[in-house]
């Protein structure tokens, strides 16, 4: 039996290699604090997002997801920016140093880092219960980051991908390991979950053509509703408009609209863009490859309303709050 690692160890044989090579990176992982350099004519953004064990995820998750999600989160939020990622800040509180767990954990963040030029400046390791914080930085050319108060009346709103599928996800991981192999449906809807793709490249193309833009969290409904207070709007979302996945509607006929509005965790882009924008939002989405669907609209007035077949309908159930009773 191996003896068990300290907390010198974790950092030199863990974290430390996620630190990555970037120039503007002057002093790295090993001081007080990190020393970093932006270039001229540019602007700090920052975010920062927990993920806390029973709280968004199930004891057991795999630490492969945890690791991915982790960053994954924060990049959707500079996603809806319009930012390019840089650096990142990790508070890792777990009960136990596993070096197994921790392996995992590492190869799911240093894949989607790479990925996205990310690397890990510095940050906490505590014990307690399994807990993890990540503060992600970024920048953006001074005065082009996206914002939610940016919208006007007449504008339409878009969302990127499709809706509910986490949600979705989420459920069947609640629901523990499967007897038999699983769907391919099923997998697909909890890799949805598990392994979220922010649309970074997405947002920082959005500049210039959007005039709003949120990360959808929390449930459709109500991002956009953050959007549309934001801007000083009233809006309309056309339900028969969602995007909705061949395998949400197929595993969940008569819930799929109500996952698509209030599940949260898509980790899409909701956009608001002038209507003349949108053969270059079109263009700009298939030059990317990512989905985008025309949604609704914004006008004049306050309050998001649903349609359906031209028609009010009710708001569905609350989205997610973390301190709703």
């Amino acid at each position: 039996m191996s003896s068990p690692l300290s907390e010198a160890e974790i950092i030199e044989r863990y974290l430390r290699p996620l630190g990555g090579a970037r120039a503007d990176v002057k002093l790295g992982i090993g001081d007080d604090a990190a020393l970093l350099e932006l270039a001229a004519g540019e602007e700090l953004v920052l975010t920062t997002d927990a993920l806390v064990e029973g709280v968004h995820f199930l004891p057991g998750a795999p630490a492969r997801s945890l690791g991915y999600r982790a960053l994954a989160v924060n990049l959707s939020d500079l996603a809806a920016m319009g930012a390019q990622p840089s650096w990142a800040l990790l508070s890792l509180i777990m009960p136990t140093a596993q070096e197994l767990w921790l392996s995992e954990f590492c190869a799911g963040f240093a894949g989607l880092a790479r990925l996205h030029s990310v690397a890990l400046v510095g940050g906490n390791l505590s014990r307690g219960p399994l807990s993890i914080t990540l503060q992600l930085a970024g920048h953006v050319p001074s005065g082009q980051a996206l914002r939610r108060d940016g919208a006007r009346p007449g504008d339409e709103l878009y969302v990127s991908g499709s809706l509910g599928d986490a949600a979705a996800g989420r459920e069947l991981s609640a629901q523990g390991p499967a007897l038999e192999p699983p769907s391919a449906e099923t997998a697909y809807l909890r890799e949805r979950f598990e392994y979220p793709s922010p649309r970074v490249e997405l947002g920082q193309a959005l500049s210039g053509l959007a005039s709003a833009c949120i990360d959808v969290s929390d449930g459709l409904e109500v991002d956009a509703a953050r959007l549309i207070e934001a801007s000083h709007c009233a809006g309309v979302i056309e339900l028969e408009q969602l995007p909705l996945s061949g395998p949400l509607r197929h595993r969940c006929p008569e819930r799929a609209e109500s996952l698509a509005l209030a599940g949260g965790e898509d980790y899409e882009l909701c956009f608001a863009a002038p209507a003349a924008r949108a053969a270059d939002i079109v263009a700009t989405a298939r030059r990317l490859g990512e989905r985008v669907t025309r949604i609704g609209a914004l006008r004049g007035g306050a309050g998001l309303e649903l349609r359906a077949a031209g028609a009010p309908r009710a708001a569905t159930v609350a989205s997610f709050d973390h301190f709703a009773r």
